[in-house]
């Protein structure tokens, strides 16, 4: 599903009106998609919906909105910013005919037909203001947005963490709060920036149409949106063919998924090497291989330092192991050429969780990633080298501490094969470009994008709305923000599964993309079971299997 400016988005509702599905036709099917989430959402039969009515487009929507909802029997109020013409308002025409209320704002002395009607609504649609919005707010629609807010604030009572609408709520809405439904998004956002002016009001619901908007997955306004649903209008997709950012859905990584046979066995669905582990990060060498294990590639082999093998083997019994020469329990460098002679046969290969920051370390990756780990050294004190030629590579991932060893490599893009996978966290991320998290942060789309471009490999961008960028442009963005990912180990469980696909025969940018939802999924499922404070990586690696069958149904 493409993701949009709102310039690219103007020209695809002008491309739509110029080959005869018209603005008008847009906006009936616009406001009626709003109806009908709503509706699906909660019964609004005899309940108050307060419908606050925009100027523009946006509030003619609200007003198709008002209408179907009127139609499904809520009781509506339509609350007008400024007074519409219905000579040339069809929608308020339509309004008008079915007796629906309708207040104008600048009758209503002191807001005080304002503080009643959202005192005693069931569901407040906001409908004021659309893509075309400018910040900050001000005048007569700041004093509205502002009257609202203070209303819905002293109806609102401290409730559970909203939960994704994968699975159902455990726990009531409560009585005393509004349902707040925004038309393309909350008042006094902007849909470029992701820029949120102060009086926006929260929503519980935001519908969105045709396309979501690059804003929409940019805090702060990411955070204040509720459940988005994506309505279609009647726009043909390819008016946005040549868009090339995305939303990564569960069709997209079904399309992916490669066929899993009757007749198959172990090697057909590829062998995955995973470089891991010390003594201080003992989990991630686990929470790396389990997953992978978990994400359905046929083999998983473990090579981590001989000394934390007995408590991994422990736990993880699925995998086979490689004992690696330690030093004092991380990864010595003249492990680099026993990686090496196990590497073949492997289709794809996982470094860095938990490998640590140690001096002999970095040596072991610097080595494996130059090629001389097939270089093995010969004689009693290794004083010699062996004439083997240099051990190539299969499709590399490079996780946490792996990418921390690069970034203090020398021209370490050209290192690495072509299209590998970096999975950086933001600090990570500023460490490999030499930038600041702030900058990182504050375009994370464009900096994924950029240094995709630069090094040749894919990046995946971890955090809120993960991003995956192609060397070649294309762009894909997670729909999951879950402070429940934010727990240590959980990048561990990306990385693993990322690595997994990769071994199964997945192009870089989709074994990416598809492993990043899947994760994701994963997350908002143990959120809805366990909440978002208790979870940990272990319950995202739990619920892997569970994100895979809703992906794929089986």
């Amino acid at each position: 599903m493409k993701v949009v400016t709102v310039d690219e988005m103007r020209r695809v509702e002008a491309a739509s009106d110029a080959a005869g599905h018209s603005y008008a036709a847009m906006m009936e099917q616009a406001g009626r998609a709003v109806a009908e989430a709503t509706i699906v959402r909660r019964d609004v039969r005899d309940k108050g919906v307060l419908v606050l009515v925009g100027p523009g487009n946006n509030g003619g929507d609200g007003l198709v909105a008002a209408r179907y909802l009127a139609e499904a029997g809520a009781h509506v109020t339509c609350y007008l910013l400024k007074p519409r013409e219905a000579a040339q308002d069809k929608n308020l025409r339509l309004v008008q005919e079915r007796g629906l209320e309708i207040v104008l704002a600048g009758e209503d002395e002191d807001w005080a037909r304002l503080q009643h009607l959202v005192q005693e609504a069931d569901v407040v649609v906001d409908a004021l203001l659309g893509t075309g919005t400018s910040l900050p707010v001000r005048g007569t629609l700041a004093g509205l947005l502002s009257q609202v807010g203070q209303t819905l604030s002293a109806r609102r009572q401290p409730l559970h963490e909203r939960l994704s609408s994968l699975v159902p709520p455990t726990l009531p809405a409560s009585r005393n709060r509004p349902f707040v439904v925004a038309v393309d998004g909350p008042s006094g956002l902007d849909y470029d920036s992701g820029a949120l002016d102060k009086a926006a009001i929260p929503a519980d619901l935001t519908v969105t149409f045709a396309c979501p908007k690059v804003g929409h997955f940019r805090f702060p306004t990411a955070g204040v949106l509720g459940e988005l649903v994506v309505a279609d209008i009647g726009t043909d997709p390819a008016l946005a063919a040549d868009v090339t950012l995305e939303v990564v859905t569960p069709e997209m990584v079904r399309e992916w998924l490669p066929p899993r046979p009757l007749d198959a066995h172990k090697g057909t669905f590829g062998k995955a090497l995973i470089v891991a582990g010390s003594v201080n990060y003992t989990g991630a060498a686990y929470l790396a291989g389990a997953a992978a294990t978990r994400a359905g590639a046929g083999l998983v082999t473990l090579a981590l330092p001989a000394a934390i093998h007995a408590a991994v083997a422990a736990r993880l019994t699925e995998a086979t192991y490689v004992l690696l020469p330690h030093e004092l329990g991380v990864i010595a460098a003249e492990a680099a050429h026993v990686v090496a002679e196990r590497m073949k046969g492997y289709n794809a290969l996982l470094v860095g969780p938990g490998l640590g920051h140690e001096r002999e370390t970095a040596t072991f990756v610097e080595q494996l990633l130059s090629g001389a780990g097939g270089r093995r050294r010969l004689g009693f004190a290794g004083t010699e080298e062996s004439e083997a030629p240099p051990c190539v590579l299969p499709p590399l991932v490079v996780d946490a501490d792996g990418l921390n060893i690069l970034a203090s490599m020398e021209n370490w893009p050209k290192r690495l094969p072509p299209m590998s996978i970096l999975t950086p966290h933001p600090g990570e991320m500023a460490r490999l470009t030499g930038c600041t998290v702030h900058e990182v942060q504050a375009d994370r789309v464009a900096v994924a994008q950029s240094q995709a471009a630069a090094w040749g490999q894919v990046v995946v961008l971890k955090g809120a709305h993960t991003v995956v960028a192609a060397p070649d442009g294309r762009t894909a963005i997670e729909p999951f923000a879950n402070p429940g990912l934010a727990k240590a180990g959980t990048g561990d469980v990306l990385a693993g599964t990322i690595v997994a696909l990769r071994a199964q025969g997945w192009a870089a940018f989709e074994a990416a993309a598809a492993g990043a939802y899947l994760h994701g999924l994963a997350g908002e499922l143990a959120r809805a079971e366990i909440g978002a404070a208790g979870m940990v990586a272990g319950d995202v690696l739990a619920h892997l299997p569970q994100a895979w069958r809703c992906v794929t149904g089986v």
